[in-house]
């Protein structure tokens, strides 16, 4: 999405991206949703706490709108989490939706400084908050994170989360501490949550994960040493799983499926 000025009129096109807590609005029809367009909206007469430019998706403008809670809405809209949207909209529009509760987050956690708790403003010329008091500026935080492929010869690590109520195994994964190397990061979250030691190091790809703001940074490496130890406190169940065998994993739209895949891929070229 390119972020180009505000226009002066958000036209009928624009795409309309509004939540009410941590759900996006949609409309609704024989199962499937799609987003709203500004028209769309506009008849609905909702109370929206505030409106926030986003940028330009295929030459068509977006915002994101924050709804008051208690919004009721029509038949034909109805509010869904993040994830059930992406097999409705595609990967663009679906970026551009975590995008939009990205900033709503953002703004919503952000209406005073921190630092003498005056309110703030946005920026003209960046997209940032200003305190209007002491001058403190405020970025979209953006929360890195590491997301690593252990392999062992041809088996793949894989663990189930505690914290998880749908019960599928997926590839490690934590945040970065202040100070650490993204290659330390996967070595202490890999020792951390299942005491295996890893070496070989490379980057794979990144991913933004609103939920709400992280930026996961992919990884494969291979395993050096250790036995399975699960720290028990995030981590329920771990082991080694070949093509063959693999448990219920994540579904495509992650980084972690992606990783998961790409690990299939190379097995079927090295049987």
């Amino acid at each position: 999405m390119s972020v180009n000025p505000d226009p002066e009129t958000e036209g009928n096109d624009a795409y309309i991206f509004a939540f009410k807590g941590e759900q996006i609005l949609v409309l609704e029809k024989d199962g499937s949703y799609r987003i709203p367009r500004y028209s769309e909206l506009e008849s609905l007469k909702l109370t929206g706490i505030r409106k926030i430019y986003l940028g330009i998706l295929d030459t068509v403008p977006c915002y994101a709108a924050d709804l008051d809670t208690g919004e009721d809405v029509p038949d034909r809209f109805c509010f869904t989490g993040l994830r059930e949207l992406f097999e409705h909209v595609g990967e663009e529009l679906f970026s551009a939706a975590g995008f939009a509760f990205q900033i709503v987050h953002w703004d919503r956690t952000h209406q005073y400084c921190g630092r003498c708790g005056s309110p703030t403003e946005y920026a003209s010329a960046e997209r940032a908050k200003i305190c209007m008091e002491c001058r403190e500026i405020y970025y979209p935080r953006i929360s890195p994170a590491i997301i690593v492929a252990v392999k062992k010869g041809n088996k793949l690590l894989l663990a189930r989360n505690k914290q998880r109520k749908l019960g599928f195994y997926s590839v490690l994964a934590g945040f970065v501490e202040p100070g650490e190397t993204l290659e330390e990061c996967v070595k202490r979250e890999v020792r951390e949550e299942t005491g295996i030691e890893v070496k070989n190091i490379r980057y794979f790809t990144s991913q933004p994960w609103p939920f709400p703001n992280a930026l996961m940074i992919g990884f494969t490496a291979d395993y050096a040493g250790g036995e399975i130890r699960e720290d028990n406190r995030e981590i329920a169940d771990a082991g080694w799983f070949s093509p063959e065998n693999l448990p219920r994993v994540p579904g495509p739209i992650s980084i972690a499926r992606k990783l998961i895949d790409a690990f299939l891929e190379e097995q079927k070229d090295n049987p």
